[in-house]
């Protein structure tokens, strides 16, 4: 047991000196085991090692409570982790950024120092230009919808009156009224300032967070990738990690500041046409469909309800009002059609059916900031899969339609 113990820390200290894994096995070939019987057979290790490489050694019962367990722990801990992940992604975002400081001979610590500081300033200096007009359109805001009501009503009018007479229908055909009528007891709740406040206490704490870790990220710069070289075990291993490494954080880089691009290309568009039309706060609009735009189909339907609501409330011609969630979506179809797919190609667009399951699967886990962060995890998922071989076919399914394989594939058939 004492030259057991010994051999351990040997072990990683020569393979340390020689370069090789710190997870590499230390085999003694000189070892022997008894038997358990005197007459058991030799064991023949080629056949064990053929039933280990073979899928049926996994067990599928192990699969799919690994499965759930790994759901379970995305909902339980989704506070701590959902900074852990925009922090990731903004990591992606930012490298390309941090090297370039570094080739200008700035360290690392104080590039990402200048990077934080500046993307901290220009969001509290964004949300400081930007509160006023939040806070008079919040105030506002029950007289635009009652406004917005009264401009509805003629035209939901016949549902209404359909609906008010099914109701007469069902309570002519109801219970006598003598029948005792059930109490409801409403229970006081939390009050709405408390909500608010704890809210925003949870959202500043959670920015923070994001910030800190961020800074770390892009402070070690490829701390982690150097500890992933050193433990992997054959060098062709450690050239393929730093490999799919770079073009991961590459493509992601390309993908997720492309997308930011485009978003904000669109809420300028979009804070320009509804300029022309007359409608005021057209920044605040312009931010709103730039920061909605990452949550695709819910985004681009809340934004249209808002923009709706909020013509209603400006103009008293509803044909008036109608525009400005139309001007609206023309732009987002233009751009979700047309631009978005020129501009990431195929390769980084994902399909429609990948993003619905997987915003609706991220919404029920993480909630709103899983709404967010849907279509950034799957682009991630989807080019880690594209740049390893095993997992290209999971790639291949979350990308978008190939015309040119479509057309072969047809005429083929």
């Amino acid at each position: 047991m004492d030259h057991e113990q010994g051999g351990i820390p040997a072990a990683a200290e020569r393979a340390a000196r020689e370069g090789d894994s710190v997870l590499a096995p230390h085999v003694d070939p000189t070892a022997t085991a008894t038997p358990a019987t005197p007459d058991a057979p030799p064991p023949d290790l080629e056949r064990t090692a053929d039933a280990l490489a073979r899928p049926r050694s996994r067990s599928l019962e192990t699969t799919v409570l690994t499965v759930l367990a790994v759901l379970y722990t995305m909902y339980v801990a989704r506070e701590f982790l959902i900074p852990i992940v925009f922090a990731l992604l903004l990591n992606f975002l930012l490298s390309p950024a941090i090297r370039r400081l570094a080739r200008w001979h700035i360290k690392p610590p104080l590039g990402a120092g200048f990077v934080v500081v500046l993307l901290v300033g220009g969001m509290g200096f964004g949300v400081y230009q930007l509160a006023g007009p939040a806070q008079r359109w919040a105030a506002s805001a029950p007289q635009s919808f009652a406004k917005a009501q009264r401009e509805l009503r003629s035209i939901i009018q016949p549902m209404q009156q359909v609906s008010r007479n099914v109701e007469q229908a069902a309570n002519a055909v109801g219970a006598p009224s003598s029948e005792r009528k059930p109490e409801v007891v409403v229970q006081a709740g939390p009050s709405l300032s408390s909500r608010l406040f704890g809210t925003t206490q949870r959202i500043v704490a959670g920015l923070v967070e994001i910030f800190i870790l961020l800074y770390f990220l892009l402070a070690g710069g490829d701390l982690f990738l150097q500890k992933l070289i050193k433990v992997l075990p054959h060098f062709g291993d450690k050239v393929k990690a730093v490999e799919i490494a770079r073009a991961t954080e590459s493509t992601v880089s390309a993908f997720l500041g492309t997308t930011l691009l485009l978003n904000i290309a669109e809420g300028i568009v979009v804070a320009f046409a509804l300029w022309l039309l007359g409608m005021p706060n057209v920044v605040l609009w312009g931010v709103m469909v730039a920061c909605l735009e990452f949550v695709p189909y819910l985004g681009a339907a809340a934004a249209t309800v808002v923009l709706g609501v909020a013509g209603l409330a400006q103009y008293d011609q509803i044909g008036h009002a109608l525009m400005i969630p139309g001007a609206y979506l023309a732009i987002n179809l233009l751009q979700s059609n047309l631009v978005t797919p020129m501009m990431l190609g195929h390769r980084l667009t994902l399909n429609p059916v990948a993003i619905f399951i997987g915003l609706a699967f991220f919404f029920w886990i993480w909630g709103v900031p899983g709404a967010f962060l849907a279509v950034p995890i799957l682009a991630t998922l989807k080019i880690l899969c594209d740049n390893i071989a095993s997992l290209a076919a999971i790639g291949e399914f979350l990308s978008q339609r190939d015309e040119e394989e479509r057309r072969a594939t047809a005429r083929a058939l």
